[in-house]
Order: structure tokens, then sequence, then C-alpha cells
């Protein structure tokens, strides 16, 4: 039957963020070598600002989630989407080492809820059965956002300067800031979705809207103290030191490496990352809706689908040991397709295992060890690169990778929601809202 499709809007919304929100993060990484010839920076030192605007993204990923589930997703989003754009411009102007990675910081202050935001509206927006498909929407977008951004941004860099990319990325930005403020509603606030899809959603399993625990301290430490939650982290977070690794990494590896332009660099990255855009919606998206819906195990489907994308994520390995950019390109899309299709999966499944009323909290924690290790990737990576040459990195990636499943196999168990006890969470309060007429 027919029930509407307010919330595919919603989704496409919240997509269209990520993928500006990724071009602010890849602009820097186009920009490598201009940057290293006009300030002679070192590969140290651009793995440092590479990794910058991770320090204050990941030190607030759990005070935003806590503050998600409290002030909601509304208004966070919209003070993150002006701050990011306000970053992107002042990248622009400034020089120098110490002010390019204040300008990063703010960026990553800016960026800080919006996967996390994604993720727990994905859970007020749509029922379970469609919920890999809406994380596809979000997790892809970052995805297709290379494989737009970095040719485009290569194009206004290697045109009019480094500097151009950030001008234009900051457009992009404030841009978005306006079409959030204007378009997103949770679903009690929405005007336009009908009574029909209203019930399908909640029906469907959607979270609870409203549930706003009160006691913070003692909800935090009650997650922290569940098995499922660091299976669930520890795993994300192998996948997060590969993925940001390629995010930042890519462009000056072709550059340094193989000797690629700036420009040829970007285009090399069309392929990798629209594929890897590709295999997040139709294996990490609509395969494993498809799967779940035909009858097969819900956490199995999703075990066997992540373990198989993080073993791809190892033929990077490949890279390391050639010196055809062709070839090297080649594993890479191997490597990036299976590891997009495992992120999806392991997005949706916050909302899936968080107790009432903890999905941003959640997805908070999963963020913050996450990013850890994408802090840590690029910094490692320009060291390994100075001492070793590059293509080591994706043997220590590969290695990670490993860990990654084991984690995931053997340490989350059973994807479902965590019972939380009322004396270990307490004080949970309903906000009862009055659904939009």
């Amino acid at each position: 039957r027919r029930v509407g499709n307010v919330r595919w809007r919603i989704a496409t919304l919240l997509g269209v963020g990520i993928i500006i929100n990724y071009f602010d993060r890849v602009n820097l990484s186009v920009a490598t070598t201009p940057l290293m010839k006009e300030f002679h920076f070192t590969n140290a030192e651009i793995g440092l600002l590479l990794s910058s605007y991770l320090w204050s993204y990941t030190l607030l990923q759990i005070p935003v989630g806590a503050l998600l589930d409290r002030i909601g997703i509304k208004w966070m989003m919209r003070v993150g989407t002006i701050l990011w754009s306000i970053a992107s411009f002042m990248t622009a102007i400034v020089s120098g080492l110490g002010l390019i990675l204040l300008s990063r910081i703010l960026l990553g202050i800016g960026e800080a809820p919006a996967f996390p935001g994604a993720s727990k509206a994905t859970g007020y927006w749509f029922p379970v059965r469609e919920r890999g498909r809406a994380t596809t929407f979000f997790d892809a977008a970052a995805k297709f956002s290379s494989a737009l951004g970095l040719p485009v941004v290569a194009l206004a860099v290697a045109s009019y300067g480094w500097r151009a990319g950030f001008v234009m990325t900051g457009i992009l930005s404030l841009l978005y800031a306006i079409a959030f403020w204007l378009f997103y509603r949770d679903p009690s606030e929405s005007g336009s979705m009908s009574e029909t899809e209203r019930e399908y959603i909640v029906e469907g399993g959607s979270q609870q809207e409203g549930a706003v625990p009160t006691n913070t301290a003692a909800n935090l430490g009650f997650l922290l103290r569940q098995r499922k939650i660091w299976g669930l982290t520890l795993g994300f977070s192998c996948y997060n030191y590969a993925f940001n690794l390629f995010l930042v990494w890519l462009p000056g590896f072709l550059q340094i490496q193989l000797h690629a332009s700036v420009l040829k660099s970007g285009l090399y990255l069309v392929v990798p990352w629209l594929v890897a855009g590709v295999t997040d919606v139709l294996v990490g998206g609509v395969l494993v809706d498809k799967l779940i819906s035909s009858g097969y195990e819900p956490t199995k489907v999703r075990r066997v689908l992540f373990t198989i994308g993080m073993l791809l994520g190892t033929a990077a390995i490949g890279a390391a040991l050639t010196t055809n950019v062709n070839i090297a390109v080649t594993w890479l899309t191997i490597s990036l397709a299976g590891l997009a299709f495992a992120a999806p999966i392991a997005w949706s499944i916050p909302s899936l295992i968080a107790p009432k009323g903890t999905v941003g909290t959640v997805g908070g924690i999963m963020n913050f060890l996450g990013n850890l290790a994408g802090i840590v990737a690029p910094i490692v990576a320009g060291i390994v690169a100075d001492h070793t040459g590059f293509g080591v990195n994706f043997l220590i990636t590969g290695a990670i990778l490993l860990v990654g499943i084991f984690c995931f196999l053997f340490i989350l168990g059973s994807i479902e929601q965590i019972e939380a006890p009322p004396a270990e969470i307490s004080g949970i309060t309903e906000i009862r809202r009055t659904p939009a007429a």
C-alpha cells in the first residue's frame, strides 16, 4: 500500500548534508602538494593537518550524542552546519600551520553532530525493515562525496589555487545550512506527513521520539558496561582507521609516491569512490534489507556481510606492491567497495541495540572511539611515509581490519535492543508532542 514518502525526503536531506560535509573534509587532502610547496610542510606535518579536524570532532562525540538525546536533532544540526560553513571560509583566508590547524579544529566542532544526528533521525523516521536502505542515504553520501568532490575540488585548486577549493566548499556549506534550517523537522513536527505514513513508521518499530534520559552520567556508565557497545565500537573503529586513511591520504599517496599531478590524482580516485557509493547502497542497504525481509536471521545477515566487506578492505595491500598507478587504483577500488558496504551495516546498529532514548549517546560512543582511530591513521601514515614509503600503511591497515572482524563476530553478539534496568538508566522522561496538523 502507498503510505507516502516524506521520510525519504528527510533521508535525502540528510544525505546531501553528508555530501557537503565530506567536501569540507577532503578539500585539504586535494591541496596536499600545493600546501607542501607553499609552506614547506613535511609529510608528518601534512598528516597532522589532515587529522586535525578529527581532534575536536572526536572529543565532542559523546557530549554531542547526549545533547542530541536531550536538545534534539534540529537545533544541534542547525548550529553545526553554520559553524562548519564558517570554518571553510576561514581556511581560505589564513596561512601557516597554526591558523590552518585552528580552522580545521573549528570544522570538527561544526561537523560533530552530523553522523550521530543522521543515525538518530533515521531511527525516528524509519521502520526497522527500511533501516538499512535509509542508513545508506547518509553513509553512501560520504563515498559519493569523494567521487564528486575530489575532481571538482582538484579542478578548482589546479585552476585558481588551493584557497579556491575552500571558498567553493564554504559556499556549498552555507547553502546547505539554509536548506536544513528550512526543511528538517522531527516526525511529530512534520506538517506534510500523512497519518498513514506516521502509523506505518511507528508500527514498523521506529525509535520513540521524546524519550529523554535525565541522568546522563548513569546512562553513559550503563552503556559503557555493555559488551554489545564495545563489540560494535571496536569493530567500527578498525573500519574507521582504514576509511579515514583512504579519505585523507589517497590523493597524497598518488601525488607523492606514484607521481600523479593534483588534477590527475582527483580524477583517478573518481572510480574507486563511485564504486564504493554504489556498493554501499546496493549491498549495505538494499541487499541487507532484502535478505532480512526474506526471512534470513538479521544478526547472521549483518555479521556475514560486514565480515565480507572488511575482508575485501584488505585488498588495499595490493596497492603497496606496485608502482603502476592503474594497478594501485584497481586494488584500492576493491578495498573501498568492501569497506563501503560494511559501514552502513555498522551505522544501522545503534538504532537497533540502543535502549530507549539513547540512540544519540550510543552513536556518539561509537563515533568517538571510531574517530580516535581516525585521528591516529593520518598521523601514523605521514610518519611511516617519511621513513619507509607510504605503501607500508596498507599492510598495517590490513592487519587492523582483521582485528575489526574479530570484534564484530565475537564481542558484539546478537544484534538486538539492550534492555536497560530502571536502576541503571534512571530518570527517563517522556516528552509528548502533538503531531503537526
